[in-house]
């Protein structure tokens, strides 16, 4: 059954809306899912959806009655709502018709799985939302074990983080930890730790990353803490050839994730050739 919503003052309505605020996100252990990718991703990561609202008048494809119909089976309440309430609740500029409100997952350290040549990222105190969601996105484009992120700033849930994640966030193994518990993990499990930095001596393509390792990035404005940078095996920069000093911390990972994947690459192309 679909509830037809037709008051912006609807508890209903209020909820999501003050959902858009990180403080009513901690007290409630909600959030907001925006968007059929992001939402068909969340379900594909077996998010528990609580409610879905629907306006079929935004709807941008045929695909959403699907969606709509497998969010239903699995115990959700529909709400269906005019364009002027549904825009009330989107965050979004041009909004595609579909807003959830989602229980938040709260994964341990060590439920990671992590593989014998393992892949990891730590994200230490990333300040801007779309900044964390682009880490995500090329997290998981890269195939990474998981993402850390390290004494957080920026709340995985907040509703821009979601959006440049494209909802990998559901799909990508992503825990919260503290720099110290973090560390110790990397430790035991003899996973070495590349800092990048703009203040390192070698370049990221002149060191060996075909063993396990963690790539740890930090703050837009100060780069990572002292802590990283002196427990870190070993210190990379990229190369910079023009006026500014380093790249976009997102734009950064990106370039260090995929040079993993050259490199494991090349070693499994040597070791067939020989």
């Amino acid at each position: 059954m679909i509830e037809e919503i037709t008051s912006k003052q609807n508890p209903k309505v209020k909820l999501a809306m003050q959902l858009g605020n990180r403080r009513t996100r901690n007290q409630t252990n909600l959030f907001l899912i925006e968007g059929y990718r992001e939402l068909s991703r969340a379900v594909q990561g077996r998010v528990k959806i609580v409610s879905l609202f629907i306006c079929p008048a935004l709807f941008l494809g045929t695909n959403e009655k699907a969606l709509i119909k497998q969010i239903k089976k699995d115990q959700a309440l529909i709400y269906s709502c005019s364009e002027s309430i549904f825009k009330k609740i989107s965050y979004r500029d041009r909004p595609d018709g579909l807003v959830a409100i989602a229980e938040q997952m709260h994964c341990l350290l060590r439920s990671v799985s992590f593989s014998p040549t393992a892949f990891v990222v730590i994200a230490e105190a990333i300040e801007k939302p779309g900044n964390l969601g682009t880490i995500l996105r090329s997290a998981d484009a890269a195939g990474v074990d998981g993402v850390i992120v390290c004494d957080r700033c920026t709340d995985i849930y907040n509703p821009n983080v979601i959006r440049a994640s494209t909802g990998t966030l559901f799909t990508t193994s992503v825990v919260e930890a503290t720099s110290q518990e973090d560390l110790d993990l990397m430790r035991e499990l003899k996973i070495k730790i590349i800092a990048a930095t703009p203040s390192a001596s070698q370049d990221f393509t002149q060191v060996d990353l075909t063993g396990p390792v963690a790539i740890a990035v930090g703050t837009e404005q100060l780069g990572l803490s002292d802590f990283w940078m002196e427990q870190a095996d070993i210190c990379v920069r990229i190369p910079m050839h023009g006026i500014a000093d380093s790249l976009n911390v997102a734009t950064a990972t990106t370039l260090l994730l995929y040079e993993v994947i050259r490199q494991r690459k090349g070693k499994n192309a040597d070791h067939f050739l020989r």
